[in-house]
């Protein structure tokens, strides 16, 4: 019998479609220490059908956007709707080694009324 949720994950697993795929995965490993987990290509090598990863024991799922599918990514539809939380020990931390990294900042570490996260 298939199990209902696999081992390793849990019920929910965001999945997130992306423009450039290889290099939002390698993008998450140097910037949050994502391990990635597997990586599935398209037959012609040309996009990624499917990738997972894990960060901080949490599955993501994500692959290149197939607009011939309805796989459509943030930047087809001019934003998204949908965010992904990452907790950390230290945030600020971890965004400077984001930012490091390539991420652009639009919004700096600060408290806010909704979390609690800072910035010394």
């Amino acid at each position: 019998m298939t199990k209902p949720i696999p081992d390793g994950y849990t019920a929910v697993t965001p999945y997130l479609i992306v423009d450039g795929c290889a290099e939002a995965l390698e993008f998450y490993k140097k910037a949050f220490g994502a391990e990635e987990v597997m990586r599935l290509p398209m037959p012609d090598g040309s996009r990624i059908a499917h990738a997972e990863i894990r960060i901080g024991g949490a599955v993501i799922m994500l692959g290149d956007a197939m607009p011939e599918q309805g796989f459509k990514s943030p930047k087809a539809l001019g934003g998204t709707p949908v965010s992904v939380h990452l907790y950390s020990e230290d945030a600020d931390a971890l965004f400077a080694q984001a930012v490091g990294d390539g991420a652009e900042v639009t919004m700096p570490v600060t408290e806010m009324f909704w979390a609690i996260a800072s910035a010394k």
